[in-house]
């Protein structure tokens, strides 16, 4: 551990920042090059893509230190490592401070030698102890410091449109690691481009009519769907309704064919998409790459894929293989029908078959794209940025089926597994999410055993959240933890390496896959070793974590481990179970997990000497999502909150031996109850309407 008696160096590094800009979104993509390292007396600096990225100063106790520098290039992935070398075995320190764009943000870059336990993201910036970088997103470089080394890094307050951050690091060899075009290069995501978009940082939470009713989908259907929706879930965060397969006119091939629906919805797209608006959702609708006329085939030959005879081919998947280099075919054929859902008020557009096309339509045609000099990826992604073109950038696209990186920068979620949902892709995937796209685990069913871990997961990771029940399902007890996980709130990952990487280790299989019937070794399995998901929030009035446990593997929790400070104690507080769990120091044992709810969720907070709060009923973040001020003053613990008119808001508060209540007050609603179990006191609030609400309990 860093010594206390070095924190105070973490301090003075406030005051050690530089003044240059990183921009957020250049017009022209960064250097693939190392950066310009200097040391001069005990100064260091980095500057890179003409900005200066790092300045430090460089402790030696006098001993003296030697420098070091090293660069591999290898199938263009830059390494550059600098090493400050102790010259008489006494510890060094560096002092620095890092500048980056305002998508940067601090975490792990490599693996540590000890392994990982947790999956880790973060909602605000993270302060883990297990961070031993900075990620600039926006220009796809990070700088790192290897192990063993010890290294603390702490975000200062920064101006608009950079982030800045205090790095502490303490060892006899320090070895500081730059490489820029991380996720590009080293990643292997080639049309990886983070300079010319954003990755969709609202919330995306849902119903999907697949699983509910597959292709028997009704207009009927959807108008139920929409005013159950509306009354039970809308008002928690629930705000897309996509219909799935079923509307369209088989089989497809012509924009009409999707554009005008079949006898089952007879009052066509128009007028349905203004029926979910009016019950104040946002309106999605599934369409696929297929094209399935053999008249088409036969009069317009040229838009499609040809074998060697030069006959539009045929496979089971994907019918007739649209040529994305054909922009005749992709003017007729494509633009056309996202042209006209989008005007219709369509806002959600989840596209499927994408693999097929990619694997049975162009990898098994390699010949067909080489007669015509075009890559057969680049003709891909022509099919996408037709649609996105279409629908525009304010507008989600979900591409589906399977991981596609060859459509990284056009599509906005990514379905990263296969035919329902897994919470193995989570871990699998996990540094994806929210960098690259939003991953989607596919739709969660609120079935018994998985509804509470499927959806705790879910949310905690910053994922895509769909549900694809029954819509009756949601007036029973089972739409209790899909209220308490929506909605979304963003994240991003703690790790830019995945927690398990056995399947994002074959990602470079993706070129030579000529079948997509069934999962490939690459995509988002069902099974992984990963059953701890770690979130952070950081919020402007407290820090604290939560752990998501859904497997029994680990019998003890370190501190330690998660990335606290193993000289602090913690209060932990179990949120399905609203039970609270102790005070610990060192770690605690989770225990058994309830068969009901299939899963845990531990709310960690720093103990205090006065009253605090735990946690609160509204969203399984414990306070982050609804709390917009918390504070302690001399006798009184005080908060603003938004309370739901449906339901009670129930405050779960740690009151310390020896501490006497005295009353409790609330602004805007009402305190209609209030009890003590143990050392914890619940307070229920009811608002007669959606409101903020500024509560207050007093101490004597």
């Amino acid at each position: 551990m860093i010594k206390k008696s070095l924190l105070s160096i973490v301090a003075s590094a406030c005051t050690l920042y530089c003044t240059v800009v990183s921009a957020a979104h250049p017009s022209d993509p960064p250097p693939n090059a190392p950066a310009d390292i200097r040391c001069s007396g005990n100064i260091l600096t980095v500057e890179y893509n003409g900005h200066l990225i790092l300045r430090g100063v460089i402790g030696d106790s006098g001993g003296g230190f030697t420098t070091g520098e090293a660069r591999q290039e290898v199938e263009g992935a830059v390494s550059q490592v600098f090493t400050l070398t102790s010259s008489k075995g006494q510890e060094l320190t560096l002092n620095d401070t890092i500048t980056a764009g305002d998508e940067s943000f601090p975490c792990e870059s490599d693996r540590p030698a000890r392994g990982t336990e947790f999956v880790r993201h973060a909602i605000g910036m993270s302060l883990s102890r297990l961070n031993r970088a900075v990620y600039d997103r926006a220009l796809d470089w990070v700088i790192s410091v290897d192990e063993p080394a010890q290294v603390r890094v702490v975000p200062l307050e920064s101006p608009a449109g950079e982030h800045r951050f205090s790095v502490l690091v303490i060892g006899n060899e320090i070895c500081i690691r730059f490489r820029p075009h991380f996720y590009q290069k080293h990643r292997g995501l080639a049309f990886f481009e983070p300079w010319t978009y954003r990755v969709w940082d609202k919330p995306v939470v849902g119903w999907s009519s697949w699983f509910a009713y597959f292709d028997a989908i009704t207009d009927v259907n959807v108008r139920n769907a929409a005013d159950v929706l509306a009354e039970t879930l809308k008002p928690y965060g629930l705000e897309y309704l996509q219909i799935d397969d079923g509307y369209q006119r088989n089989p497809v091939g012509w924009p009409d064919r999707w554009l005008v629906p079949n006898a089952k919805f007879p009052l066509g797209l128009t007028k349905l998409a203004e029926y979910i608006r009016q019950r104040g959702l946002l309106p999605g609708i599934w369409t696929n790459t297929s094209v399935w006329q053999d008249s088409m085939a036969e009069t317009h030959r040229w838009f499609f894929v040809s074998d060697d005879s030069g006959k539009p081919f045929t496979s089971r998947w994907i019918g007739y293989a649209l040529d994305g280099s054909n922009e005749q075919a992709l003017d007729e054929l494509v633009r056309p029908v996202y042209r006209n859902l989008r005007e219709m008020g369509w806002e959600y557009f989840k596209v499927d078959a994408l693999r097929h096309l990619r694997y049975e339509g162009y990898n098994s045609h390699t010949s067909f794209f080489s007669r015509k000099n075009i890559d057969p990826q680049i003709a891909f992604r022509d099919v996408a940025k037709a649609i996105r073109s279409e629908i525009g950038r304010d507008r989600f696209m979900l591409g589906c089926w399977g991981i596609r990186p060859e459509l990284v920068g056009i599509i906005d979620g990514c379905r990263i597994g296969g035919d329902g949902f897994s919470l193995a892709g989570l871990a699998q995937y996990n540094s994806f999410n929210n960098v690259v796209w939003r991953n989607d685990p596919d739709h969660i069913e609120l079935s018994a055993g998985e509804a509470y871990r499927s959806c705790m997961v879910t949310s905690m990771t910053g994922s895509l959240f769909m549900l694809t029940d029954k819509p009756e399902r949601y007036r029973t007890e089972w739409v209790e933890p899909a209220r308490r996980s929506i909605p979304v709130l963003f994240t991003r990952p703690g790790q830019l390496y995945d927690a398990d990487a056995s399947r994002s280790v074959h990602l470079g299989r993706v070129g030579s896959e000529m079948s997509g019937s069934g999962e490939r070794v690459f995509d988002a399995s069902r099974s992984t070793p990963y059953d701890m998901f770690l979130l952070e929030i950081n919020r402007s009035f407290e820090y604290w974590v939560l752990l998501g446990r859904v497997g029994e593997s680990a019998p003890f929790v370190r501190f330690r481990d998660m990335g606290l400070d193993p000289n602090k104690e913690y209060v932990v507080f179990e949120f399905w179970t609203k039970t609270y769990r102790g005070s610990f120091s060192e770690g605690f044992d989770p225990g058994h997990i309830d068969p009901k709810f299939g899963c845990q969720l531990y709310c960690i907070r720093e103990r205090t000497n006065h009253p605090q709060l735990l946690a609160t009923s509204r969203h399984i973040t414990c306070g982050s999502y609804e709390l917009a001020a918390l504070s302690w003053s001399p006798r009184s613990l005080n908060g603003v909150s938004t309370v739901l008119p449906t339901e009670p808001y129930i405050l779960y508060v740690l009151e310390p031996v020896g501490v006497e209540f005295a009353n409790a007050e609330c602004e805007g609603a009402r305190l209609v109850e209030t009890t003590k179990h143990g050392m914890v006191r619940e307070l229920v609030l009811r608002s007669d309407g959606s409101k903020t609400v500024k509560w207050n309990i007093r101490y004597q």
